[in-house]
């Protein structure tokens, strides 16, 4: 998949080749910083789902939504009812209060009342001194990933308000499934110096979608490439997923139908 990212190269030099290296040194730091902020967050949140696993499973199933507890409103209502007592004791009132404070615009008074209901029915319970040791530790848990989901959001956009502003951001999102985002990471890991990358070969290795062939006698093993630029790897699976709902091409070249016709 990391393959096209040869023509971006080569679409930045015949567009604008007045341009050196180093320029995205300027952006690196906000984009890294901003996929560290990212993985953070998903640690942050693994940790407390881990923990919610062991005493508050209805947490879990109530906020299992796709971008789970880092929604406002699960944050918000696990600070203030940390623990499943305390999350039964809670009346409708003070769930539209909880949803509202979270930000929430719409739908609040069914939103209450799906949660207040779903709170109230019986669950797995700890002991109640465990209980409220766990919702301690809750509390801290839901702090460092309200800070973390914070640090993500600013800096996404400021790597993106400066992306925007390079010479080459309209050429790299002009490509199906690229965003300010990821173009963002992309840009400053590979650069924009025009000699760079000759061929997809040298651009595949450096990603690490290129498999390593290793030969010995009549014996050949084809395996994955683990000596790799991470970000790189990392932002393309995001560039695939999203290909395949913007791009008819990468849609028809992964669909489960032409996989099943023997394409890889």
């Amino acid at each position: 998949m990391l393959a096209p990212l040869v023509p971006v190269v080569q679409r930045i030099r015949a567009g604008r080749t007045g341009a050196g290296p180093g320029v995205p040194g300027v952006r690196r730091p906000a984009a890294r910083a901003q996929q560290d902020a990212v993985w953070d967050r998903t640690q942050a949140g693994n940790k407390l789902r881990s923990h919610l696993h062991e005493y508050f499973s209805a947490a879990l199933e109530a906020f299992s939504a796709r971008e789970g507890l880092c929604v406002p409103a699960a944050l918000v209502i696990l600070t203030a009812a940390p623990t499943p007592g305390q999350a039964a004791k809670l009346t409708r009132a003070q769930f539209r209060a909880l949803l509202k404070k979270a930000g929430r615009q719409r739908g609040i008074d069914a939103e209450a009342e799906r949660l207040r209901e779903f709170f109230r029915r019986p669950h797995m319970r700890q002991l109640p001194l465990v209980e409220k040791a766990m919702g301690r530790q809750t509390v801290t848990l839901v702090r460092k990933l309200e800070i973390v989901c914070t640090s993500a959001d600013d800096l996404a956009a400021a790597a993106v308000e400066s992306f925007d502003k390079h010479p080459d951001a309209q050429i790299i999102t002009s490509f199906p499934g690229f965003g300010s985002l990821t173009g963002a990471r992309v840009l400053a890991e590979i650069g924009d110096d025009r000699s760079r990358f000759a061929d997809a070969k040298g651009l595949k290795a450096f990603a690490g979608a290129a498999p390593v062939t290793r030969a010995s006698g009549k014996s050949v093993a084809v395996m994955a490439r683990r000596v790799k630029n991470q970000r790189l790897a990392a932002v393309g699976y995001v560039w695939a997923f999203a290909a395949l709902t913007a791009s008819p091409g990468a849609r028809a070249t992964f669909s489960p139908a032409s996989r099943a016709n023997g394409r890889k």
